[in-house]
């Protein structure tokens, strides 16, 4: 394409907008400089990209205001099912986020990882956060410590959300996924999301966004764009911020010595340069279950995202004694599998890398390896013939495609392998003679999100993974067993924390609801018993106790309250009674039938009573059985057994109500019960907490949706 006729073109080019103070903007004027995206496969320009009279300081302050306001008005629970509801609006559109992706070179395989990954985030995080948090928005953090020897003095930890604003900065080779990774933590926990996402991709973000947007399910200021350089978005934050920073170790240093990091406090975790680490064992030689998972894992993580991924197989570290079958069985599936063009030609199953610039780098880096002594064992940095949008064969000029390349390397430890990273389809092989040589290998790497350590020998794997494990964030045990049904190498799954220490950043997402409490500040709270049961909505031991006429169970959650509790009366537990049990139970141990042998237990005074009778009798002593609000046992929790009951001895029960949970999509909630037993003598037999299911009003459910209710 000509100057002029580029000249034409940019004329008529949109700039991609931002969405900020919840309204889509562009810049009055374009500048004549601002940088061009281009369809990764055909080199087209598709948009400019500029900021260019963006007040950044009203974006954070909109953030601040605006969107603390508006999240705080729903609890965990309430931003959960948010977070579903946006998951299903977004699951019926990603046909037309694919159409988008595709110019950025992806794949439909790229877009599974990409697009249906990242609304996969939130839809777990939808999930996550109704089931593991409770239904306010506020979080107790660990025990209760005494404070004071009556009791009067209590203290614990409570999370709650940081007061600012989360600033998203992210990659260009996960647009989507990248961007809601972050986002669903940050907004299940109360905190406006602040986007920035990386240029050569960002047009992609900013649809999703637009979706988003589009759907009306977000309340105000729970999300801002900004498409285009935020160079002075760091000046604008404080202590009460957060950055949450993917890219390169270099930018990532930068950020960090920004002065509000620091000196004032704002929150910086980043995940950068990684060269992950894929470990073959040396029981998994060629013809084994384990030989054939790994070679089909380091290909895939050289050719998904065209090996654009931050958890891309970097380092393929294998036995020195069978590393040229290694390379050839790589070799032979690169042949097999890969088909290199644009990802919209059928048959194609690798696309093109972001950009031309980013291909520039990679050649580069590939160039400079070649140079320290690695050998090409597999592809080519030439211009390869692909397939184009029409179906014909031929090398594309403004394409940014590139062959998969696999180097060999003599020296393993050579300091390139393990100090270059090759952001590209681009993995070295380099040999091991002992397990102990592979752990330093490993290590060499300063620092990695993930490494793959395959072997179906348990000694093996308990020693690779001992030994690797602090250098990495995730290490992947692959082997006959999961081969099939495990999620990758290279795929962070919400469940589990992704990051990793030194090179990799030292930073930590995703790791379910410890995603959500890097948005919290954790507060150490101390007073009274009555007080923090205030603050929290949980009942603590000391507090207040309100004993009624009507029995708790006789409450629905509309009547029920914090603190209402059932005292029942003594009932003895005479030998007979433990006998019967014994019997009927198969429980014959020694402590409940043997008077002589219980005796001689330093625990037991002679015959005493099994705890489980105890605790099916405790539900005796305080069920109220007539139909009404409580619909079903839930179970219990945190059961302690502190004083053993002779036969012979009386107990009772104190039941309270200790933490009050609606289901927001129910018609019925949990309640959890303080249950704590009593002997004659007023010592402490049992604690625990008993779950019930109990419905919002006085109407209970019938019988089929009350069996549902039981089902969760």
């Amino acid at each position: 394409m000509t100057e002029a006729e580029m000249t034409s073109v940019d004329t008529v080019l949109r700039t991609v907008p931002s969405y900020i103070c919840d309204v889509w903007w562009t810049p009055s004027e374009t500048p004549h400089d601002a940088p061009t995206v281009r369809d990764a496969s055909t080199g087209e320009p598709l948009a400019h990209v500029s900021t260019a009279g963006l007040e950044l300081a009203e974006v954070v302050r909109y953030g601040r205001e605006v969107g603390q306001r508006s999240l705080a008005d729903f609890t965990f629970h309430q931003r959960a099912l948010k977070l579903k509801e946006l998951a299903q609006f977004l699951n019926e559109r990603r046909a037309e986020l694919y159409e988008i992706s595709a110019k950025t070179g992806a794949t439909k395989i790229d877009n599974l990882v990409d697009i249906d990954g990242g609304i996969g985030v939130l839809f777990t995080f939808g999930s996550k956060g109704r089931r593991e948090l409770p239904n306010s928005n506020l979080v107790i953090d660990g025990p209760l410590e005494v404070l004071s020897r009556d009791g009067s003095f209590i203290g614990e930890h409570i999370y709650t959300r940081i007061p600012g604003v989360a600033v998203q900065i992210n990659a260009f080779n996960f647009p989507v996924w990248g961007m809601l990774e972050k986002f669903a933590p940050a907004f299940l926990a109360g905190v406006p999301s602040i986007v920035k996402p990386a240029t050569p991709t960002g047009y992609l973000t900013e649809a999703m966004v637009r979706l988003m947007v589009d759907s009306g399910i977000l309340p105000a200021g729970s999300i801002q764009l900004i498409s285009g350089s935020a160079r002075e978005l760091l000046d604008e934050l404080d202590y009460r911020d957060l950055v949450a920073f993917t890219g390169s170790a270099a930018t990532a240093k930068a950020l960090k010595a920004h002065p509000h990091v620091v000196y004032g406090g704002v929150r910086f975790t980043s995940e950068t340069d990684s060269l992950n680490a894929a470990i073959l064992g040396p029981d998994a030689v060629p013809g084994t279950p384990e030989f054939e998972a790994f070679v089909r894992s380091v290909v895939t993580e050289m050719t998904v995202k065209a090996g654009q991924k931050c958890t891309s197989v970097r380092r393929t570290i294998v036995p020195e004694a069978i590393k040229d079958e290694v390379i050839a069985a790589l070799a032979a599936r690169l042949r097999e599998k890969v088909v290199l063009g644009d990802p919209r030609a059928e048959g194609v199953t690798m696309g093109a890398l972001a950009s031309l610039d980013q291909l520039v780098d990679v050649r580069a880096a590939v160039q400079t390896m070649l140079d320290a002594g690695g050998e090409l064992a597999y592809g080519s940095l030439e211009t390869p013939s692909v397939t184009r949008l029409d179906g014909s064969q031929g090398a594309v000029r403004d394409g940014a495609f590139m062959s998969p390349v696999l180097l060999s390397w003599a020296d393993s430890a050579a300091p390139e392998v393990h100090n270059l990273e090759a952001f590209g389809p681009v993995s070295s092989v380099i040999g091991y003679r002992s397990l102990d040589e592979a752990i330093r290998l490993a290590a060499l790497g300063a620092g990695s999100l993930v490494a793959s350590v395959c072997s179906n020998d348990p000694l093996i794997v308990q020693q690779l993974v001992s030994g690797i494990a602090a250098h990495h964030g995730r290490v992947l045990v692959l082997n006959r067993e999961d081969a099939r049904s495990s999620t990758g190498h290279g795929s962070p799954v919400p469940h589990l924390v992704h990051g990793g220490p030194g090179r990799a950043g030292g930073g930590e997402e995703l790791g379910g609801i410890r995603s959500v409490y890097h948005h919290m500040q954790r507060t150490a709270l101390q007073g009274s018993p009555n007080m923090l049961t205030a603050v929290t909505g949980v009942w603590h031991p000391g507090a207040d106790r309100h004993f009624d006429v009507v029995h708790p169970f006789r409450k629905s959650l509309a009547e029920l309250r914090i603190g209402d509790a059932f005292a029942s009366e003594l009932r003895e537990v005479s030998l007979q009674d433990v006998t019967d049990f014994a019997n009927s139970t198969g429980d014959t141990f020694y402590a409940h039938t043997d008077q002589e042998a219980a005796a001689a237990n330093p625990f037991f005074p002679g015959i005493v009573a099994h705890g489980y009778l105890l605790l099916s009798w405790a539900a005796g002593l305080f069920v109220e059985p007539a139909p009404g609000p409580v619909l079903a046992n839930y179970g219990l929790e945190n059961l302690r057994f502190i004083t053993p009951l002779a036969a012979g001895d009386s107990f009772r029960v104190t039941l309270t109500a200790k933490q009050i949970t609606p289901r927001e999509d129910q018609e019925y909630g949990e309640v959890c019960w303080d249950a704590i037993l009593h002997n004659q003598h007023d010592e402490i037999v049992a604690t625990y907490d008993v779950l019930t299911l109990v419905a919002k009003t006085q109407n209970p459910l019938n019988a089929v949706t009350a069996k549902v209710a039981l089902n969760g």
